[in-house]
């Protein structure tokens, strides 16, 4: 019989890394149409800081206020531990990952700092056959990269613009991807070169030879370098670290193409892209497990890899957050369960 408690990474109010308590917590109670899973692994992604701060860059009224203590974190890879009895397609002791409840408790956090955490079995899929820190490193840059540049999947409303993302045609185009040594901008280098496109990946200095081995055509070392100073003629930007300097890019994009910010707050060049003939266009990732399991074959084949930086045990959460705040991420941060 399970215990009622579990060790988890809770906050009980926002502040910098040392607001993170390793304690004891309730374990989750499944609702309708929910996985219980057994956490092995969880990977880090900006949301799980900027939650961690209260969302400070944000206005005012968009700042979170909820109850606390909460738990943090999205992406998780384990096993089934108990499902409810409506759910099917999984069994107690598959091996799962997910994005858990994205972008639905982006301001109050998905609960994958634990060691369970209940999971809407839409957004689960049979984990690929890579271990669990990998794996856990997966979905939220994997699901950002595939619905940017490979299909969105889904019809909800973009929060970002009036218009659905839109994604250009990648075979025998020119494809720069800006920040591809991050979480993102690593798989976004390996998808655009799976459609058969030519790739250029911008990142600093150290992520050279891991570009070369993922199948970049061309590598600029931005402390060196403006890639917006010396590349044209591109067809798509895959902006992976955005912000208000995005528009940099359309000097290096042809008339027809398309600029892509991940974070697309702050940007405001929207007439200018107009004029020049550029459609500007941005997505809000969203949870799916009919995409993880898409993107799963992909892994298997060894058509993608997933990059990690570095792994702490769960107890650890304030170093694994410390870590991120230094920057210079090459691929993901984990954090390891069980």
């Amino acid at each position: 019989m399970m215990s009622e408690t579990m060790k988890a990474v809770r906050l009980h109010a926002f502040g910098g890394p040392d607001v993170l308590r390793y304690e004891d917590a309730p374990r989750p109670t499944l609702a309708a149409g929910e996985v219980l899973v057994r956490v092995h692994a969880v990977g880090l992604n900006p949301p799980d800081w900027y939650l961690r701060d209260g969302y400070r860059s944000l206005p005012p009224e968009w700042q979170p206020h909820p109850a606390f203590p909460l738990i943090l974190g999205s992406d998780v890879s384990g096993v089934v531990a108990a499902l409810d009895d409506g759910v099917e397609g999984f069994s107690v002791g598959d091996e799962v990952y997910a994005m858990v409840r994205f972008p639905q408790n982006v301001m109050e956090g998905s609960k994958a700092y634990a060691e369970y955490v209940s999971v809407p079995a839409s957004d689960l899929a049979r984990k690929p056959g890579i271990d669990h820190v990998h794996a856990a490193a997966a979905p939220m840059s994997l699901l950002t990269a595939w619905q940017f540049l490979i299909d969105l999947g889904h019809d909800e409303p973009n929060p970002f613009q009036s218009f659905t993302h839109a994604h250009a045609q990648l075979e025998g185009r020119t494809v720069l991807v800006n920040g591809a040594g991050g979480g993102v901008g690593h798989l976004a280098v390996q998808l655009a070169k799976w459609k058969g496109a030519r790739v250029i990946a911008v990142a600093s200095g150290r992520n050279e030879a891991l570009m070369r081995e993922l199948g970049a055509d061309q590598f600029i070392d931005y402390t060196r370098t403006a890639a917006d100073e010396i590349v044209r003629d591109v067809d798509v930007v895959l902006d992976a670290v955005g912000g208000p300097d995005t528009g940099r890019f359309f000097r290096t994009l042809k008339r027809g193409g398309s600029l892509y910010p991940v974070y697309p707050l702050g940007f405001t060049g929207h007439a200018e892209a107009e004029t020049l003939g550029i459609t500007v266009s941005t997505t809000q990732v969203r949870s799916s497990g009919a995409q993880l399991a898409e993107a799963a074959r992909l892994l298997d084949d060894g058509t993608i890899r997933i990059v990690v930086d570095s792994i702490f045990p769960l107890a650890d959460a304030a170093r694994a957050h410390e870590r991120a705040a230094r920057g210079n991420i090459q691929g993901k941060i984990v954090l390891s369960v069980a």
